[in-house]
């Protein structure tokens, strides 16, 4: 295993191609055929390259599926592992042209970069190609590039295991360090507050109108004053909040009898996620029934939520675990498992009984525009990439 069979100038290569493709969440057609194009200059047949049905099952305008590739394995009786990175990147990146700037990629502009997950795909297709063009010994091999990561992890969710192969265990790529090992993140909550009050003219007569934009404040204000809003932390319970899109009114002149609100809630905790519905719910309620106009009448509220995706904890004995410590090792770095406060596609693998670890791969910053990617991070993370492919082997 030794990391000068890289090439490092290609490597790099793959990263700015793939940076320079715009693939926000729902569009990533362009993604899947650089890809493709990359895969099979690397010696990928055709017939081990697909896209899976996921987008029609999700709905909503999705253009394409999950790309899949299923590479043979040199070493018969080792078991199929995955190796896993999204497509898609956020509205932020729209447009970004990445430039190289020391030992960093940055982008030019404006806009986040993309590093969050395009890094993690050129790696993997660095590791292929180094694989297939020197022979190396590896096990059958499936990659997932997911589709709709950064919306709430729908490609890896939709995704169905006899398409990959039915692997034993999963290596995915998205994170920072590439020492870093996450063997666990929390759990999500969507929410959403559909706020009803009553419109009347605001300047002739207010007081018969209630205000659902007044309703919606008030229920920030008093789950804010209770310490469940942003970090949350309650005693050794821990975990966050946030409002995410506000959307309502028509007029200035018209008191607004429509809100629609939207967040999310995390926590490693199911218990302690349930309690910060309940404040949440319990909150939009008191708050309707605060609000009334000159005649009486309160406001309503119909507040939903949706769970995203769930909290995992892996075991540090885990094979996928050991094979990654034994691949960082081996790059000269000391592995550091972690559990992550966010959420990743490896919820859902392990969800699905799929042990699947996560890597970084030199992006930091991500969803800011001073995003970058670390250059030489990411040749490390090609490197273990390849030293994980060579360990499940033996």
């Amino acid at each position: 295993m030794k990391s000068s069979i890289i090439n490092t100038d290609q490597a790099l290569k793959n990263l700015l191609d793939l940076l320079a493709i715009e693939g926000p969440t729902g569009q990533e057609s362009r993604v899947i055929a650089a890809l493709t194009k990359k895969l099979l200059a690397a010696g990928c047949k055709k017939a081990w390259i697909k896209t899976d049905d996921a987008h029609k099952r999700l709905g909503d305008g999705y253009e394409i599926g999950n790309l899949i590739v299923q590479l043979p394995g040199t070493v018969k009786t080792a078991p199929r592992i995955m190796f896993s990175a999204h497509m898609d990147t956020v509205p932020l990146c729209r447009g970004a042209v990445p430039v190289v700037k020391g030992n960093r990629i940055i982008a030019k502009g404006n806009t986040g970069l993309g590093g969050d997950d395009r890094s993690g795909c050129a790696a993997i297709v660095t590791m292929i190609e180094t694989l297939l063009k020197h022979k190396l010994p590896h096990p059958p091999v499936t990659l997932l590039f997911p589709i709709a990561e950064e919306n709430g992890l729908h490609g890896s969710r939709m995704v169905r295991f006899r398409d990959l192969g039915n692997p034993a265990m999963g290596f995915n790529l998205d994170g920072q360090y590439p020492n870093e090992l996450v063997i666990g993140a929390m759990s999500a909550v969507r929410w959403t507050a559909e706020i009803k009050g009553i419109s009347t003219h605001a300047g002739l007569e207010p007081h018969k109108g209630i205000s659902a934009g007044l309703i919606g404040s008030k229920a920030m204000a008093m789950i804010a004053d209770k310490g469940y809003f942003g970090r949350i932390v309650k005693g050794n319970r821990s975990g966050t909040s946030n409002l995410g899109s506000v959307n309502g009114g028509e007029a200035s002149n018209q008191v607004m009898d429509r809100c629609i609100m939207t967040g999310e809630c995390r926590s490693h905790s199911a218990s302690f996620l349930t309690q910060i519905i309940k404040v949440y719910k319990t909150s939009f309620e008191q708050a309707a029934r605060s609000v009334k106009n000159d005649g009486g009448k309160c406001g309503k509220v119909k507040f939903t939520t949706v769970s995203d995706y769930n909290a995992f904890r892996l075991n540090k004995s885990e094979p996928c675990v050991k094979i990654a410590g034994q691949a960082v090792q081996a790059a000269g770095l000391t592995p550091n498992p972690l559990v992550m406060d966010a959420g990743l596609d490896a919820n859902n693998f392990n969800e699905k009984g799929l042990p699947t670890v996560t890597l970084g791969t030199g992006s930091h910053k991500f969803h800011q525009v001073d995003e970058y990617v670390d250059i030489r991070e990411y040749l490390t993370a090609c490197e273990i990439l390849l030293n994980i492919a060579q360990l499940a082997a033996q």
